[in-house]
């Protein structure tokens, strides 16, 4: 545990949140042997060297697109038949545009599924109801 010294502060008062994450930040470069950062305010008033800070001054330059201008307005031209149908459709409203997007591409699986199986099921079920009600086996 750090002693109160460690925090600069009073013997019966409490460590303000800055003064912890400073004495773990010493600690970190401590550990590191990297020399030590302080904060304004702090024995020395050293500052932070420039190589720890990051600058985002620089404009972000893409060399080329990421995809083909066809293939942008395609997608462009899909994302808007997409919005179109959910126009149409008041209940697709509370669902995100993948959950229509995905109900959209199930149901003609869905459908086949159900034609495909459906009229079986429905023969066993009935036939495992008539074998209870009339106590036979199935």
């Amino acid at each position: 545990m750090m002693s109160d010294k460690a925090f600069n502060m009073e013997p019966n008062q409490e460590p303000s949140m800055e003064d912890i994450l400073a004495s773990i930040k010493r600690v970190i470069n401590e550990d590191k042997g990297a020399p030590r950062s302080r904060r304004e305010g702090d024995a020395g008033d050293a500052e932070v060297p420039d190589e720890d800070v990051l600058e985002l001054n620089a404009p972000v330059v893409e060399a080329e697109p990421l995809m083909s201008e066809e293939r942008a307005e395609a997608t462009r031209q899909s994302l808007a038949a997409l919005a179109a149908v959910r126009q149409q459709h008041p209940a697709a409203q509370n669902e995100s545009p993948l959950e229509a997007a995905v109900k959209e591409m199930l149901r003609p699986m869905l459908k086949q599924w159900l034609d495909e199986r459906l009229p079986q099921m429905i023969e066993d079920i009935v036939a495992r109801e008539i074998a209870r009600i009339t106590g036979q086996r199935f």
